[in-house]
């Protein structure tokens, strides 16, 4: 299947109105044929994704949401989502898609880079960042996706002068790129192509990542 079926927005729209167990059970067939179409949806995702990248593993996630520790007692998400993970601790950085109705996107990066790999990128940006920052500048970089996103610090992190000439890059937490997508361009009969592109729009910010994180100061491998 490479279209998105109306459908499943329909399903996902009123979901949003109706996020309680009664309405789910109700219409749990509808649920099971949307989840049905989008994994076999996700799966063509991941055949054309293994033609251009070493991919690992697709993941499907479930609707049911864990509320244990949210405010938010909603039991379950009103949105499809699935990632890719990329094969090998050479490939570093993480695809993902997500069909929402008013809110679909498709994005990537280092969600929650782990303190070692991001003293390692906050350490090679210091160094030098004219290389990121050439990625970013780039005229398809910016068509696509805007700009580098994240939570970020409020000051230098330790470590770093709060007048290096990079602070904007150093204080990012996560490093995340996004496209958004309209619920007319989700249901067009492009969006699975459109969705393999952007993917393939981010190679050279992942391309970059990954050979910061697989070498150390020095440029030899980890």
């Amino acid at each position: 299947m490479k279209t998105i079926p109306a459908t499943t927005l329909d399903f996902l729209r009123e979901l949003q109105a109706n996020n309680n167990r009664e309405w789910f059970n109700k219409n749990k067939p509808r649920y099971q044929e949307a989840y049905a179409q989008f994994k076999t949806f996700a799966d063509g995702v991941l055949d054309q994704m293994s033609h251009i990248d070493n991919i690992e593993a697709l993941n499907v996630f479930r609707i049911y949401r864990d509320v244990r520790f949210s405010k938010d007692k909603s039991p379950y998400k009103a949105h499809f989502s699935a990632s890719l993970s990329r094969a090998t601790k050479w490939l570093r950085g993480g695809y993902y898609f997500h069909v929402e109705p008013g809110g679909a996107f498709v994005g990537g990066g280092f969600w929650d880079p782990n303190a070692a790999d991001l003293k390692r990128i906050r350490e090679d940006i210091a160094a030098d960042d004219k290389p990121l920052r050439k990625i970013l500048a780039d005229p398809v970089f910016i068509k696509t996706f805007g700009e580098l996103r994240g939570d970020r610090l409020k000051t230098a992190p330790q470590g770093f002068p709060k007048d290096h000439p990079a602070i904007d890059l150093l204080q990012l937490k996560q490093f995340l790129i996004s496209r958004s997508f309209s619920d007319k361009e989700v249901l067009s009969p492009s969006f699975q192509d459109e969705i393999v592109e952007t993917f393939r729009r981010m190679r050279p910010f992942f391309d970059y990542m990954s050979e910061v994180l697989t070498t150390d100061a020095n440029g030899l491998p980890i």
